[in-house]
């Protein structure tokens, strides 16, 4: 009995010291990221934004792979049936890792039992935009005549399943007020017609419209995130401007497939949090619209298990039916 004690204490002893080895020696040749959208994307330009910043610290080459369709599904399988050495990563989002598990009928991955959560790398806002004839200069006015008028308010989207159509029906939960939902075929067509004031309002994010903003095309009321942006300060939160409970941010994290030694996983975290709190990525990342964040394996598991929480409520009180 003894015997087999210290045999197993030395095995573990020994298990340990091959991980550290291997996580010392890592990366030893080029890493992969794999990315749920084309080339030119926000996804994609997270990745190509980390992606050197690694690089450069390792001496190793980080490859971006683009793997678009499926709403991230085709990458995200790719990534969960890849050998968990660290060699392989997928730059996710709120699509692929929350919303398509209620949005769709099968996935051909868990995400949450398939990966391991390396480090939630940025936060985006979108903006709640109405167009200037609607008689409302704030969101607690907005949310008034909502009620004042059921039904005959508006809201525009990218399509079904969308961020922007997600983040209108959260607000219709929240606020208890009644919007007809509008789904185009992009972000760029339904700012138009919000623009031309055919909708009434969209949500949408700072970068794409800001050029109608500037022209005072659209009037933003509100932010969606948790907190203010850094590119639109002067803007309050939907919860400032009256809204209890709302928070909808587009998010982009990067995870390994599940089983990734645990050493591995920690220099990971480590780089990658490093350089996101680094002021140059900030500032970088602040152009893009986006929120740098940083946080721990643990942090980044428990928020993709709460963003599937929420987004199936969500999902579900809007009678959307998975696809």
């Amino acid at each position: 009995m003894r015997s087999t004690f210290i045999h197993t204490i030395i095995a573990a002893a020994a298990m340990t010291a091959a991980s550290a080895a291997l996580a010392q020696n890592y990366p030893s040749r080029p890493v992969r990221i794999v990315v749920v959208s084309t080339p030119g994307g926000s996804v994609d330009t997270m990745a190509r934004t980390v992606g050197p910043k690694l690089a450069e610290r390792w001496g190793q080459q980080v490859l971006v792979d683009n793997r678009p369709g499926a709403g991230g599904a085709i990458a995200a399988e790719i990534v969960a049936k890849s050998p968990p050495d660290g060699y392989t990563l997928i730059m996710g989002t709120v699509a692929s890792f929350a919303t398509n598990v209620s949005l769709r009928k099968s996935l051909p991955y868990d995400p949450v039992k398939d990966f391991s959560p390396i480090t939630l790398v940025a936060t985006q806002n979108l903006m709640l935009l109405i167009h200037p004839s609607v008689p409302a200069k704030s969101v607690r006015e907005l949310t008034a005549l909502a009620r004042k008028q059921p039904g005959k308010l508006s809201f525009a989207s990218a399509g079904n399943g969308t961020g922007g159509h997600l983040s209108g029906e959260l607000y219709r939960m929240l606020a208890n007020i009644d919007m007809l939902h509008i789904p185009y075929k992009g972000v760029q067509p339904a700012l138009i017609d919000v623009a031309s004031g055919q909708v009434s309002m969209t949500f949408a994010s700072i970068i794409s419209a800001m050029p109608q903003v500037k022209s005072n095309r659209l009037l933003p009321l509100a932010v969606t995130g948790g907190q203010r942006s850094p590119a639109a300060r002067e803007l309050p939160t939907m919860m400032e401007a009256g809204v209890k409970g709302y928070e909808a941010a587009t998010w982009y994290g990067l995870l390994a497939p599940a089983g990734i030694p645990a050493d591995i996983a920690g220099k990971l975290n480590a780089e990658v949090v490093a350089i996101l709190k680094s002021p140059e990525m900030s500032e970088r990342l602040s152009r893009e619209g986006a929120d740098p964040v940083g946080n721990s394996a643990a942090e980044f598991a428990r928020y993709i298990q709460s963003e599937i929480e929420k987004w199936r409520k969500v999902i579900r009180a809007a009678g959307i039916q998975p696809s």
